[in-house]
């Protein structure tokens, strides 16, 4: 059920989502706030009053992206040519299998079993972004948690992450306001074996 309140004088929308879970969250997927929240939760007004201070300066960031993300050029490539760049960078690589989808928050991940899994969306990207999201994931074969020792392999390779993590936020943005999911490949889905 989607709401708007006022968070220190922001009218911030969001959507509450029950569930089964035990201890309540917030998350910020595709720009909208969403509290995700066990079943009987019953304090949600003080729940966004203690995170109050992260959710606005969460929307502002997102605010500036959507502002940017409209100069942002997206590409024309179809699948097969994301297919082959993904493969250019994934070469001699302890990768078992890759799949393409549509995904709705990353822009890929790595399965323990190492299986890539890619977004079909990072084919309007820039090339240099789609060579730095699979390095970021290929990282993971060395380094599993996002802590000191996987940024610095990261910026060993890229001096300038921060600012490719800062496009790739925008980049999402104009994707999604762009095209509008009005891909014909919305629900498809592809692998390719390594082998």
């Amino acid at each position: 059920m989607e709401k708007k309140d006022k968070i220190i004088n922001f009218e911030i929308e969001y959507n509450t989502n029950y569930r089964n879970i035990k201890y309540p969250r917030l998350e910020f997927r595709t720009g909208k706030l969403e509290l995700i929240l066990p079943l009987k939760y019953k304090n949600k007004e003080k729940l966004l009053e203690k995170h109050s201070k992260w959710i606005v300066e969460k929307n502002k960031l997102i605010l500036r992206a959507l502002k940017d993300s409209k100069d942002k050029k997206l590409e024309e490539r179809n699948e097969k040519e994301l297919r082959k760049i993904v493969l250019k960078y994934t070469k001699k690589r302890e990768i078992r299998r890759i799949f393409f989808r549509k995904m709705k928050s990353k822009w890929a991940s790595l399965s323990s079993n190492n299986n890539l899994t890619v977004n079909i969306l990072l084919k309007y990207l820039p090339e240099e972004l789609i060579r730095y999201v699979i390095f970021h994931e290929l990282t993971h074969l060395k380094q599993k948690r996002h802590n000191e020792m996987f940024w610095s392999i990261i910026s060993s390779k890229f001096k300038n992450y921060e600012i490719k993590e800062k496009d790739l936020f925008i980049y999402w943005f104009a994707i999604q306001s762009k095209k509008k999911v009005t891909d014909s490949g919305n629900n498809r889905q592809g692998t390719l074996d390594k082998r």
